[in-house]
């Protein structure tokens, strides 16, 4: 990431009023710096290395190609002052338009007045953007925290519970979030840590998740990637360019009954804990009729290739592809994001280890509601997983523009 000479302030004003009163300063020009180098850097470099861009009808990072890395970070809002909290989402929208076309935070890492803390906490200094996406969501709860109940989307309705779940309150909702990845896993924490700092004494984070090694693909003329029992998940994802699909199933419509969410989306975000242990003792034939898949190629139960279409009846009844897919449940399909994770172990010599699902739908009542309410009941994968983390986030639709910034079309009324 580079410094950005041509946004500095006066040292007396940005003494005074640190980063988030210098955003209202920086943003007009920080915002043609970043349209220049997006435009330098294609969002497809193969190499991971370029940016991708930051404005526009919908949000980066839910059709965008899935990027290695993730660092996801929910936030309780601490402050009663919606005015406050307003400057915080303009401030962090300005902040983002930068990180995610490599430049620094404010006026930089170095090179300020001594006494005062830099604006940027530098640790992403000389990296490339690396794909960083930022994505912000809305829990429930900040709706009564400032009165917006009457605009809270009906979709955004609690989750149920669901058969075998072992939730922990401590790693499941928010008031808001933000997804960050990129291909360096670097980047996308140096993103969530500038963000936090910026908010601090306005909201703390509640709960994060790192992740890593993308458990599915929005663009499927790619590998699609393994999770960590070894089988590939996810081959009918929704592609990132198949707009019927997506306006059918991800955006939501200002038909829907919240014109405020018209080009945003609904995210579930779950921790699911793999039993890796018990896995990794269970016989091979076992194991893919769990999942209805060859575990060589991915092919589904019968089938040669991966992307050959199932004969679903041909697999066992409790089979994970079989219950999961479209035709068994009236055509249900999400658009998913998930990552491995390993955060140590649990005391008990067992890693920690498995599945932060992240799932896009336009209405997760009959998106993500009716399809995990069949898993939970019948799928054979059962035995091995727990649902321990669960949080449901509305996602605003894009900043469309320089002037624009995320959740205006809720609060700006």
């Amino acid at each position: 990431m580079t410094e950005d000479e041509s946004t500095s302030v006066s040292p007396s004003r940005r003494a005074l009023l640190g980063w988030g009163g210098a955003g209202l300063v920086v943003g007009a020009a920080a915002a043609g710096g970043a349209a220049a180098l997006a435009a330098s850097r294609p969002a497809d470099d193969e190499t991971g290395s370029g940016a991708v861009p930051f404005h526009g009808t919908h949000q980066a990072g839910i059709a965008t190609p899935v990027q290695g890395r993730l660092h996801f970070a929910a936030f309780d809002v601490t402050t009663e002052d919606r005015a406050a909290f307003v400057q915080l989402l303009k401030d962090w929208t300005r902040a983002a338009a930068r990180m995610t076309q490599g430049r620094t935070v404010g006026e930089g890492a170095y090179g300020g007045i001594p006494e005062a803390p830099p604006d940027d906490t530098g640790e992403a200094l000389g990296l490339e953007p690396s794909q960083l996406t930022l994505t912000v969501g809305f829990g429930a709860s900040l709706f009564t925290k400032f009165g917006l109940d009457g605009r809270r989307p009906d979709a955004l309705a609690d989750l149920p519970k669901f058969v075998g779940d072992q939730l922990n309150p401590a790693r499941g909702g928010g008031d808001l979030c933000v997804q960050a990845c990129a291909d360096d896993p670097q980047v996308a924490v140096h993103a969530i840590r500038n963000l936090a700092r910026i908010g601090f004494g306005k909201v703390a984070i509640r709960w994060s998740q790192l992740g890593f090694g993308k458990t599915s693909s929005t663009t499927p003329d790619a590998q699609t990637p393994r999770n960590l029992f070894g089988f590939k998940d996810g081959t009918s994802n929704i592609s990132g360019t198949d707009t019927g699909a997506l306006d059918q199933h991800v955006w939501a419509s200002g038909k829907d009954g919240a014109p405020w969410m018209a080009g945003g989306s609904y995210l579930v975000a779950r921790r699911i804990r793999m039993n890796i242990e018990t896995w990794d003792r269970t016989p091979l034939g076992e194991q893919e009729d769990v999942f209805g898949r060859d575990k060589k190629v991915g092919a589904p139960a019968g089938k040669t290739t991966e992307r050959a279409t199932p004969f679903l009846k041909g697999m066992k009844p409790t089979a994970h592809v079989r219950l999961a897919h479209p035709d068994s449940n009236g055509g249900i399909r999400i658009l998913r994001r998930g990552y491995s994770f390993t955060d140590g172990t649990d005391g008990l010599g067992r890693l920690d280890a498995g599945l932060f699902f992240l799932a896009y739908q336009r209405d997760p009542r009959k998106g993500f509601v009716p399809l995990q309410r069949e898993l939970s009941r019948h799928d054979a994968l059962n035995e091995y997983i727990q649902h321990v983390g669960s949080a449901l986030f509305a996602i605003p639709p894009g900043v469309r523009d320089t002037h624009d910034w995320w959740g205006r079309t809720l609060f700006d009324t």
